[in-house]
């Protein structure tokens, strides 16, 4: 019997909420889809004053724009190995959107999702969908909900290694461009909207942090025999990266992600002040595997707020955590304590980009294979 297909979608928290109408709602900014540069979303265009500071960084930037067409590209036919679908992949993208709050990029996947056809109406792809998206809030939203349990779940509902592999990235990648959006936002001194009375979730607990990690997969890594000639050039390209050395095995399950991911890791080139960073994002986060890749400091393990730092190494975690928590809410004045140490606009963008990228590490260490 051929599957039921309705034309509308409630394009909130939970996709899998499909309703029949004659028409589709039209996006509020339907315009949003169509851009060119699917990692800035038109930012580039409107921001005369940063232009010198972007072209400066556009060999990060180029590679993050790369990995939004490859992640999410304009047309995905599956396959047996890789079912998820482009309407799965921008509910995905949706609802991490929604759960940092950031209004380009919800315009944008919303405006990209509402044209395509949904799933069919059975009960098998409701709970499909259902599952993917209460995955992707809950690992946007606190990493530290997600186990093992979680990823057996996704298994449950009929998606494959290299699926939960690619659902994890793309989650990751939206975390991250949700936070460098939200910093040209506030290097442009532009207001801030967001909805009061909503609380960011705890930070995760600190138990197991200070100890030697261990990174044991919680999938079963690519074995050699079976790696295709893409893969492997995929690991090779990582053997620099030391970090990787436990999960690249399990991250080549998706070759060109993984690629893609590991050559952004590689232009952000680290400093003592984005290491810190970097491990207040992953302490917030509670990704000990990152925390001890970043700045092991012992001073943020009881307490990223409260740490014995000294006052420039405290306001530099204290724009971090305001950036980890709550994206929505960053703006100029999380800026103005370091603008008024002369740090000048370059070293300000270097710091949003590591906590963006240490928000996208963390939650993708902490997922597939972080030891709890």
């Amino acid at each position: 019997m051929e599957h039921r297909r309705y034309p509308g979608h409630n394009h909130w928290f939970y996709e899998s909420q499909t309703s029949p109408r004659n028409s589709q709602a039209a996006p509020l900014v339907p315009e949003a889809a169509h851009i060119d540069d699917r990692f800035l979303l038109g930012l580039q265009q409107e921001t005369s004053a940063l232009q010198s500071l972007l072209l400066d960084n556009q060999p990060a930037l180029l590679a993050a724009r790369d990995l939004s067409q490859l992640l999410f590209p304009d047309s995905s036919a599956p396959t047996l190995t890789h079912t998820l679908t482009l309407y799965d992949r921008l509910s995905t993208a949706l609802t991490v959107a929604q759960v940092t709050g950031v209004q380009r990029l919800c315009n944008h996947y919303s405006a990209r999702l509402n044209p395509l056809p949904g799933p069919d109406s059975s009960r098998e792809s409701n709970n499909r969908l259902t599952q993917i998206t209460q995955y992707a809030r809950q690992l946007a939203m606190q990493p530290e909900v997600i186990n093992a349990a979680s990823i057996t779940a996704l298994d449950a509902v009929g998606l494959t290694e290299p699926d939960i592999v690619t659902l994890n990235q793309l989650i990751g990648f939206v975390c991250y461009q949700a936070r460098v959006v939200a910093g040209i936002h506030a290097l442009q001194g532009l207001p801030v909207r967001w909805l009061p009375g909503i609380t960011p979730p705890p930070d995760a607990d600190s138990r197991g942090f200070g100890q030697p990690p261990s990174w044991l997969p919680t999938l079963k890594p690519l074995e050699l025999r079976y790696a295709s000639a893409e893969q492997l050039a995929a690991i090779t390209f990582c053997q620099p990266i030391t970090e990787l050395t436990d999960a690249v095995w399990v991250l080549a399950h998706d070759p060109a992600a993984l690629y893609g991911w590991a050559t952004l890791n590689q232009r952000l080139e680290p400093n003592p002040s984005t290491r810190l960073a970097q491990a207040a994002s992953a302490r917030i986060l509670g990704s000990r595997w990152a925390f001890q890749h970043s700045f092991p400091d012992e001073a943020l393990i009881a307490s990223v707020d409260e740490a014995e730092l000294s006052e420039e190494q405290q306001q530099i975690v204290t724009l971090a955590a305001q950036l980890t928590r709550t994206p929505e809410r960053f703006s100029a004045a999380q800026l103005q304590p370091l603008l008024s140490r002369e740090w000048d606009q370059p070293a300000l963008f270097d710091l949003i980009q590591a906590v963006a990228l240490s928000n996208w590490n963390s939650r993708l260490y902490f997922a597939l294979g972080e030891a709890r």
